[in-house]
């Protein structure tokens, strides 16, 4: 999960206030000295610590508070607010030029991502029914070209490179190219240095100046913590950025760079990589990344993946069999062979409320574990998938020995299946009075 360790201390020191029926200044000190080392320890900047942990004391002191009938609550829903605003508040869109093509300057150190994030940032615009170009202007990294070259390719996404010229030439060119494409944006992949050097900014700067972007982005490897923090100081200092990219997210169990980088650089972080695979890039929103790292759940994300990962035909029907109570188990084994199929199952459970980052843990859903469910299911009669309401304990026992598995895992199945349908019928009934899911509702 991600922030993991951050997650699980400031989860078990505000459960301890939750409990308490009143709290005292004594209380509230107490809790902070907890939050403000397990921050520190996450690698926040100690100034951004300090100045989070006197608005949180200021507010949770305060009438707000004290005033309140559940004072635990209260603080935190204090800390969650103050969290959300110290990462930025609210989301923050790519920018559109008023005039097409809308540039895109990806810029950072050497290993940061940047070429990977050009190619995930085309695919996430294509989704988006943009007609983006992506821009090889890496010209010294070895294989950076050819690198951009497949993955356009994989994308179905047009590259510019031309031989023998410099990175700002070939930026110059990308944008005269990417109008004659009849295309929106143009993705720029720049080089990078091992380390902040004045060549490099003076080649990004020549860049920005030859392509007037509408964007300059940084990407940054978010498990560096405080040296992605002084990394997009430096950037922003001479390059003016727009916003931040965090790479590897999936990875940082600390979140320093995350909790720290807004309040420093005062730049947004606009996108997050959460893995390899070319999908793996989303918005970044802090108000719920905030709540996964208090236990509240992120179920709004959940579901956007959920919809990613199922076809528009198979959601309507899926909705309206979920409406009318009509979903069977053979719908439960193929939405669980999708969410398989999309890696989602194996992070669900790390968007739900109330679910420890410590009981997450070398947690894995096994290819034996799948094998076992299918063998139940399909050791069940049709009628039985149908209406599994029928199965007794007789055809318990049938289906146990027939798919060579106990009565308990056949019990536990049933008792799953039945918990799925309530679940997704209080998410599909939420949709439907304006919940921001996207089922594509006739």
């Amino acid at each position: 999960m991600i922030f993991s360790n951050l997650a699980g201390r400031l989860q078990e020191t505000l459960r301890k206030l939750r409990g308490k029926g009143k709290l005292t200044e004594i209380d509230v000190d107490e809790a902070l000295r907890e939050v403000k080392l397990a921050l520190l320890e996450a690698d926040v900047n100690f100034r951004v610590v300090r100045s989070f942990i006197n608005r949180v004391r200021e507010r949770a002191i305060g009438k707000e508070v004290t005033s309140s009938l559940t004072p635990g609550q209260m603080v935190v829903k204090i800390v969650h607010q103050e969290l959300t605003a110290l990462m930025g508040a609210k989301e923050e869109k790519i920018r559109v030029a008023p005039q097409p093509p809308t540039v895109v300057l990806l810029v950072g150190l050497q290993g940061s991502g940047k070429t990977t994030t050009t190619a995930k940032l085309g695919r996430y615009l294509k989704m988006q029914g943009r007609r983006p170009m992506l821009a090889a202007a890496d010209i010294y990294r070895p294989a950076a070209v050819r690198q951009l070259q497949i993955l356009g390719e994989k994308l179905e996404l047009p590259v510019y490179f031309s031989e023998g010229k410099d990175p700002v030439a070939i930026a110059r060119e990308a944008v005269a190219a990417v109008k004659k494409q009849n295309c929106d944006y143009l993705l720029v992949d720049t080089a990078g240095r091992l380390h902040v050097n004045e060549e490099l900014m003076e080649e990004l700067r020549a860049i920005k100046e030859a392509v007037r972007p509408e964007e300059i982005l940084l990407v940054v490897d978010a498990m560096t913590g405080q040296d992605a923090v002084n990394v997009a100081r430096s950037f922003h200092e001479k390059l003016a950025l727009t916003g931040l990219v965090l790479t590897k997210l999936e990875s940082d169990t600390r979140g320093g760079a995350a909790l720290s980088i807004r309040e420093v650089t005062g730049c947004p972080i606009k996108l997050v990589g959460t893995g390899e695979k070319l999908e793996d890039l989303e918005v970044f929103y802090p108000d719920r990344l905030a709540s996964r790292i208090l236990g509240m759940g992120d179920v709004l994300t959940l579901i956007e993946k959920a919809e990613a990962a199922v076809e528009k035909d198979q959601a309507r029907d899926l909705f309206h069999k979920i409406q009318d109570d009509r979903l069977t188990l053979e719908d439960f084994l193929e939405q669980m062979r999708q969410l398989r199929k999309s890696g989602l199952l194996q992070q669900a459970l790390s968007f739900l409320p109330g679910v420890n980052p410590k009981h997450l843990r070398g947690m894995q859903v096994s290819e034996e574990d799948f094998k076992h469910l299918e063998a139940i299911i399909q050791s069940m009669t049709p009628e039985e998938r149908r209406n599994p309401s029928i199965i007794n304990a007789s055809r318990r026992k049938r289906i146990a020995r027939g798919s060579g598995r106990s009565i308990q895992e056949v019990n536990r199945l049933l008792n799953q299946f039945e918990q799925s349908k309530k679940l997704m019928k209080q998410l599909a009934r939420m949709g439907k009075g304006g919940f921001p899911m996207k089922f594509p509702f006739p």
